[in-house]
């Protein structure tokens, strides 16, 4: 009995191998080759030959030179006339230092933020609001697609004093009491 089986099992198997390698052929139907016609450039019959032999002309010399020592410009303080410099000295460049940052940067410029809201269509409403009205306001979305939160800004204003007398005309605007913080421009 077992024999019996082992021969319809090997019998199924050479069937269904046979129809995988043989009836996709069968089904696909008539097959369209395509050939690409393609014509090579034809060389150039007119070159001029001339131009292979032509010499090649060497690179002009230019007689340039550097000083050894750097150039400093002297500056008279006085309110004489002008001396001329005589003319055997090199030309004069002005050497610059750089100079410190501002300690107090942080004071230069001031916002009202007017609020904080999770539905970003009502912020959109509410700067659209604001820019007709003359205001510079703007939206500062912080991770929106996420859930987040987009915040409703006015300013920045370099000018503390126009804020605050902006922010009662704000509040009567809106309905919103906007608070004045300090502009940070690295982390708005």
């Amino acid at each position: 009995m077992a024999t019996q089986f082992q021969h319809r099992l090997v019998g199924t198997l050479v069937l269904v191998s046979l129809g995988v390698i043989f009836l996709p052929d069968v089904f696909d139907g008539e097959k369209a080759h395509y050939q690409e016609n393609y014509e090579a450039i034809p060389l150039r019959e007119d070159f001029d030959t001339e131009l292979l032999t032509a010499p090649v002309e060497a690179p002009e010399d230019v007689e340039a030179f550097m000083p050894q020592e750097p150039v400093t410009v002297t500056i008279n303080e006085s309110t004489d006339s002008p001396q001329p410099q005589p003319e055997s000295e090199p030309a004069a460049v002005a050497q610059v230092e750089a100079s410190a940052p501002k300690a107090g940067y942080q004071d230069s410029a001031w916002i009202i933020r007017l609020g904080t809201f999770r539905n970003i269509e009502n912020a959109k409403n509410l700067v659209s609001t604001l820019r007709g009205k003359g205001y510079p306001a703007q939206l500062m979305p912080r991770d929106v697609k996420q859930g987040g939160l987009a915040r409703v800004e006015v300013g920045p204003n370099v000018s503390k004093d126009k804020l605050e007398a902006m922010t009662a005309d704000l509040e009567s605007l809106t309905g919103l009491k906007g608070q004045l913080l300090r502009f940070n421009p690295l982390n708005p």
